[in-house]
Order: C-alpha cells, then sequence, then structure tokens
C-alpha cells in the first residue's frame, strides 16, 4: 500500500475552554423536551471527535478501532499523494477561493478538476459545487419548478428529497425501485411541463442499486428528465470507474449525472455533469453555485488528484468488488439479513432502534466502528448497522467482522 503520509504535528494547548452553558433563553425552551424525546426514543447520536487520518482504523474519543464507519471506499481520503497535491495548489493558488465562481472564485484547480470529471464521466461539460449536498439541491431546484412534475424513489438520499421540495414542483414518490408502481406516476402526471425522474444510482443505507436500464425506458417512453446521483458509486464501477451509469452502459439514457468527490474520490465537493447547455444553463440558474464562494483550491486539486488515481489504479476497485462480495456471502452463510445489498455498503438490519445501537457498542467493545443507523435515516422498524467496506480492509478483517456480528445479531 502506498504510504499513509507523514504525521503533523498539532498543538491544541491554546485552545479556549466552550463557555459554561447556562439555561435555555424562553424562546428556545421547547429544544429541552424535542432533545429528551430523541433520547427516549433511541435517537440521540453521539458526536464523535477523531484523531488523524481516515484509513483502516480510526482513532475516536481516543480509541483505536476498525474502522467500517467510513466512505472512503478506496483509501484517497489520507493518501499522502492527495495530500501533497493540495499543498502544492495552496501555495500556488492561496487556500481560501475568495469569491462565488461567477465573480474571481474558479480558479486553475477548479477549471483543471471539471476537465478531470468530464474525461471520467465521459461528458460534455461539467460543474463543481461545494457539496455534493449542494448539488443535488441546486440542480433539482433549477430544473424543476411549479408546474413540473417529479418522481423520487422512497429510499433516495436527503439532499435529493430536499432538492424535489426546493423546487416547489408536484412531488410523486414510488417505493424503492418499483418501476410498475413510477410507470403509473408518470402516466398519471396530469400535464406538467416537465416530468423528472430521479434516483440514486447505488443506495447508502441498503447499498442496493437502482435499475437504471428500465428507469432509462420508463424515462424515454414519457419524455422525461433522468436525473441520477452517482454518490456511492463514482470511481467504483465501469471499465473508467466513473459509477454504474457506466458500468451498465445507460449513458445515453441520463440526462443528469450528479456525484460527489468526497467518498471514493477521497477529497470533497460535489458536481453536475452532462451536455454543455445543461451545464451553462445551470451556471445562470443554480442557486447554491452562484451564490457559495468556491470551494478552496486545494480541494479541488486534491480532487483532481483522486480522480487521476482512479484511472490509474484499476485494481483497488476490483479488490474492493471481490472482498466487499466475500463479505456479503459470509454474512448470508450466517443468517443474517442483509436485504438487497449487492455492492460494498452491507447493512445487517435488527429492526428495532435499540437493538442496533447495541449491536454497534457491542461491536465497539471488540474492536470495530459500525455505525447504528436509525430514523429519519432508515424507516421506522428498519434499524441497522451498516459496514462500510473499503479496498484497505483485509480478508482476515472481513472474516473476524462477519464473525463478530453473526455473534451479536444473534443475541
Amino acid at each position: 500500500m502506498p504510504e499513509a503520509g507523514p504525521t503533523c504535528r498539532h498543538d491544541d494547548a491554546g485552545a479556549a475552554a466552550a463557555p459554561a452553558a447556562g439555561p435555555l433563553p424562553d424562546a428556545l425552551g421547547w429544544i429541552a423536551g424535542e432533545i429528551d424525546a430523541l433520547r427516549e426514543a433511541g435517537l440521540e447520536r453521539p458526536q464523535r471527535v477523531r484523531s488523524g487520518r481516515q484509513g483502516r482504523t480510526v482513532a475516536l474519543d481516543g480509541r483505536t478501532l476498525l474502522n467500517f464507519g467510513s466512505n472512503d471506499y478506496l483509501g484517497y481520503a489520507g493518501d499522502v499523494r492527495l495530500t501533497k497535491a493540495a499543498s502544492k495548489a495552496s501555495c500556488a493558488e492561496g487556500f481560501g477561493a475568495g469569491a462565488s465562481p461567477l465573480v474571481s472564485g474558479h480558479s486553475r484547480a477548479h477549471e483543471t478538476l471539471e476537465r478531470s470529471i468530464t474525461a471520467l464521466l465521459d461528458v460534455g461539460a461539467a460543474l463543481v459545487f461545494p457539496s455534493g449536498f449542494a448539488a443535488n439541491a441546486a440542480t433539482l431546484a433549477a430544473v424543476a419548478g411549479p408546474g413540473d412534475f417529479i418522481a423520487s424513489d422512497a429510499r433516495n438520499h436527503a439532499s435529493i428529497i430536499d432538492g424535489c421540495r426546493l423546487s416547489r414542483a408536484e412531488i410523486g414518490i414510488y417505493p424503492h425501485r418499483d418501476m410498475a408502481a413510477l410507470d403509473r406516476l408518470l402516466a398519471g402526471a396530469a400535464g406538467p411541463r416537465r416530468r423528472i425522474v430521479v434516483t440514486d444510482t447505488l443506495f447508502s443505507m441498503d447499498g442496493s442499486r437502482a435499475p437504471l436500464a428500465d428507469l432509462c425506458d420508463l424515462a424515454r417512453r414519457h419524455g422525461a428528465i433522468l436525473v441520477v446521483d452517482e454518490a456511492h458509486a463514482t470511481g467504483l464501477f465501469g471499465d473508467r470507474g466513473s459509477g454504474l451509469v457506466e458500468a451498465t452502459g445507460c449513458a445515453d439514457g441520463v440526462h443528469v449525472r450528479i456525484g460527489t468527490l468526497s467518498k471514493a474520490i477521497g477529497a470533497a465537493g460535489g458536481f453536475v455533469a452532462g451536455h454543455p447547455d445543461l451545464v451553462h444553463w445551470l451556471r445562470h440558474t443554480a442557486r447554491a453555485w452562484i451564490f457559495s464562494t468556491a470551494h478552496p483550491p486545494a480541494v479541488a486539486a486534491a480532487a483532481a488528484r483522486g480522480i487521476a488515481l482512479v484511472g490509474a489504479e484499476p485494481d483497488r476497485r476490483r479488490t474492493l468488488a471481490t472482498r466487499a462480495a466475500l463479505f456479503r456471502e459470509r454474512l448470508a452463510a450466517a443468517g443474517l439479513d442483509t436485504g438487497v445489498a449487492e455492492a460494498q455498503i452491507v447493512p445487517v438490519i435488527l429492526g428495532a432502534a435499540d437493538a442496533a445501537v447495541a449491536a454497534a457498542a457491542a461491536l465497539a467493545a471488540e474492536g470495530f466502528f459500525v455505525p447504528a443507523i436509525r430514523p429519519p435515516s432508515v424507516p421506522q422498524g428498519m434499524s441497522l448497522v451498516r459496514a462500510s467496506v473499503c479496498w484497505h480492509h483485509t480478508v482476515e478483517d472481513l472474516e473476524r467482522l462477519a464473525a463478530t456480528l453473526a455473534r451479536h445479531a444473534a443475541a
């Protein structure tokens, strides 16, 4: 494996202590009751503090655990080659972008990154956003509006849901991957200006894949715009590693491709890609791009380096696919419910929120970080622990985790 990079000294001795909290102001008094309700329902989340880099292991709140809780699928988040690219760009262009992209914030590093994305996806143009969430929310709110109809998969990411809401279009939710229900929704949409279908390609909670060929067919038959989010697929599928759109041969049927640079690519930010006219139009309508300061040039340079490594090191995604399949097989053999997981995101469905929390705590006690996922991230009664398999996990790591999960899930 490439070196993880030098250890950097960090001295926080001068950090000021947080001031003591007084009572809530009367206008915010309702918050205490809301927090109590979350706690009683088993839905209160801890705020963990990580020390050091993401990698095969992670130090959280002073404990070092085998890390199955990150999206660092190809192991690039802590790779020194991205760090060096970011450092070089910072020296050349400064750290902060200093302005929105349309003013003076679009640097040479951003231009290089957008060209890297278009080459990876084999599309005409791309637009980089500060985050994948912003890319989804801004694009959907630009593509659709009052008088339009959006059909959205029931398990789409929160950023897609919020983008649909921001658009003020009529929204129809179809059951997860149910193409017959989607067909009925599109047929029943009464004379909208535009029809839009939006879906994740790889769903982040259950590891299932969208039926892209069927979605392309339905979008074509109903004259709909097909928007896909490749956040958890970018870098991992297809000959170039561009995602499931490439791997399934569906590029011609997908009109808008959204992705993130913060997962397999190892950096940060999001993007929208497609026809050059689409991207040019979004530069005038995507509010989260127009009215946000561009993300730092150093981050853009790191992302471009990550994309280059995806192309140069295809064995990483092949190794990941093989090991993720092995892990799913081991869990299935143990009789654990992994739903319809088909990739590196592998849930073990436990049902009740307190069961998921207890399982995650038991796993942590044995040296594994496998987060509990509870409502609203998943439906009621579908709480789970989710293992994200990454390239740096060894076969031994996966065998040990499978055996440990089998013991605690059955308890």
